[in-house]
């Protein structure tokens, strides 16, 4: 994984790496350490999973877009997937995420606001040469979709015109599992966990079908079936 959010880096807080690191992405492109020595390894899954950390202390502009795109034809003998993490926004840090990119997912959520934006960022995709990008629907919350307060997954698919990848429902363990610095796929009970693993089976080529949202009945709702009301 590289984190291409220069100045603003947070992947190595989420993965829990953060006192791991000792170069960063900056420090490579100008020449101040070799590759390998500013790739951190997690320590949940050793050699399966690395990343590159962005500089915290750099201004976005420390990087350019061709720089990024040789950084990661320099990586690719080396790993059968790279993901470059960009920033929200279509300023620096986006343009060096594409760059560097053959395929693009696009995450939003069911908010007007967020899919709007996401509309915007898949014409600028198409325009650059990343056609046919896929879609991630996040924090989904089945009892506002259920009561129309919350945009449908169909209506937003309806909307994008993109692929779906996957659907990740809004899941307390999100917040428990980063703050305690470990990847949510290593809680077995954790919804998220399950769409996130669904996602990656997708991504390597399988077939699986989309996880069932269902909104969880209150208690009244529960009383009043009991009393056929």
């Amino acid at each position: 994984m590289i984190d291409t959010d220069i100045g603003l880096r947070n992947l190595d807080v989420l993965m829990g790496l953060e006192n791991r690191i000792i170069f960063d992405l900056v420090d490579v492109v100008e020449g101040r350490c070799r590759l390998e020595q500013a790739i951190v390894r997690d320590k949940h899954f050793e050699d399966r999973l690395v990343m590159l950390p962005a500089a915290q202390t750099k201004d976005k502009s420390a990087v350019t877009p061709d720089q990024m795109k040789k950084l990661v034809e320099k990586l690719k003998p080396s790993y059968d997937y790279i993901l470059l993490d960009s920033p929200a926004g279509i300023e620096q840090g986006f343009n060096n995420a594409v760059a560097g990119a053959d395929q693009a997912i696009v995450v939003t959520t069911p908010e007007v606001s967020s899919i709007r934006d996401a509309d915007r960022v898949i014409g600028i995709l198409e325009k650059r040469g990343l056609s046919s990008p896929k879609l991630i629907i996040n924090r989904i919350r089945p009892h506002m979709t259920k009561k129309l307060e919350q945009v449908g997954v169909d209506e937003i698919v309806q909307i994008l015109g993109i692929d779906l990848l996957g659907i990740v429902p809004d899941d307390e363990a999100i917040i428990k599992m980063t703050n305690e610095g470990v990847p949510t796929v290593m809680d077995p009970h954790s919804r998220a966990s399950q769409a996130y693993r669904n996602i990656a089976r997708r991504i390597l080529g399988e077939t699986v079908p989309l996880m069932r949202l269902e909104a969880k009945e209150s208690v009244f709702g529960k009383m009043k079936k009991m009393f056929g009301l």
